[in-house]
């Protein structure tokens, strides 16, 4: 059968379903990722706090960047400085962003399901998949460089560069939870357009 063409809706509505499907994933993985890294690393002694108080304050975190009525960040043993604060809020509000991008799209996929058009080809999902991988040899020869260049790219200041005295969290979230984080994401992207093309192979 001839390939149908796909629309510039579909491609852009799939690669946003892909993105944000890899975001809200991550999102839900850095709980346990932070658990293995907190236990092997045990960055909690750097801040003094028992591996229990420590996810204790990461859920307070976490809870403050994925919910939209919680306005206020407070730690109850971690300070959180001003520069810091901003920071988490503008990661808040991209998260949220991811949020309601995944439920929107979540909700047309369900809506579209049995429709057979509504389906990337093969090529399109294939140049979707291909995107990520640009960065990998950046990410993988220098994480610490994709790193300050994911964040120039996001943010417009540098409330991002914390200082250890002011804000411990830091001590706790390092650069290898980040990369970990940033792997799951990736692996749920790449995940997604495989069953694209998983999809096209059963469609007659």
């Amino acid at each position: 059968m001839k390939q149908k063409i796909a629309s510039p809706f579909l491609v852009i509505y799939e690669f946003l379903f892909a993105l944000s499907s890899s975001v809200v994933a991550s999102i839900a993985l850095s709980w346990p990722l932070l658990w293995v890294f907190v236990l092997v690393q045990k960055s909690n002694e750097l801040v003094n706090l028992s591996v229990m108080r420590l996810m204790h304050n990461y859920n307070q975190l976490l809870w403050y960047l994925i919910w939209p009525f919680q306005n206020k960040l407070k730690m109850d043993d971690l300070p959180t400085s001003a520069n810091a604060a901003q920071h988490f809020a503008d990661c808040k509000r991209l998260f949220l962003l991811a949020i309601l991008v995944f439920i929107i799209c979540l909700a047309i996929y369900l809506f579209n399901r049995k429709s057979h058009s509504f389906h990337l080809g093969k090529e399109w999902s294939l140049t979707l998949a291909i995107l990520p991988l640009l960065v990998l040899p950046v990410a993988l020869t220098n994480f610490d460089r994709f790193f300050i260049m994911f964040h120039h790219l996001l943010f417009t200041n540098s409330n991002w560069l914390f200082n250890p005295a002011t804000d411990p969290i830091i001590n706790v979230l390092t650069e290898g939870f980040f990369a970990a984080c940033f792997v799951a994401a990736g692996l749920v992207y790449e995940a997604f357009f495989a069953s694209q093309l998983l999809k096209q192979k059963r469609i007659p």
